[in-house]
């Protein structure tokens, strides 16, 4: 079942149970689906590769975490609350996330596999770690743990 399957089915499901934040989140994702199978040479027949849906999902999330962080700082916590909670629904549908310690353990097995010695070879190092981990760790938690990692050449 593709991701739009199952948003389809689970705004279904949230007008049955009159879930309006459940609703206004699956109704978001649902659109930026349809304006990227809408965007000139994005999707193939119509239709989006796992790829695009995971980085959809992973942009909105982000989107979501961000904002917040901002309505957190300037005090307003009902837009938080909303915000928090609708990232909570779009995480539903996103593949599970490393914990810290799964995260370390595989960006050493990257480590080693690419032959990264120190912080000079970052580069290497993240291109390899953000297609094998793309959806299953923020980008921001994959770096600092990737300069950890290569700061401290003992691991």
């Amino acid at each position: 079942m593709s991701l739009k399957e199952k948003v389809d089915t689970a705004i279904k499901e949230a007008m049955r149970a009159q879930d309006k934040i459940r609703l206004t989140a699956l109704r978001a994702i649902k659109s930026q689906i349809l304006l990227a199978e809408t965007e000139k040479g994005a999707a193939e027949n119509g239709i989006l590769t796992t790829d695009a849906d995971l980085k959809l999902l992973n942009k909105s999330a982000k989107q979501r975490r961000e904002s917040a962080a901002i309505y957190r700082e300037q005090f307003r916590s009902d837009l938080e609350a909303q915000e928090v909670a609708e990232l909570a629904i779009i995480e539903e549908f996103l593949p599970a996330q490393l914990d810290a310690g799964e995260l370390r353990v595989r960006l050493v097995e990257i480590i080693r596999r690419v032959g990264a010695a120190g912080p000079s070879d970052l580069g290497k190092v993240m291109g390899v770690a953000a297609r094998e981990l793309s959806g299953q760790a923020d980008g921001r938690a994959i770096s600092q743990a990737v300069n950890d990692l290569l700061s401290n050449t003992d691991f």
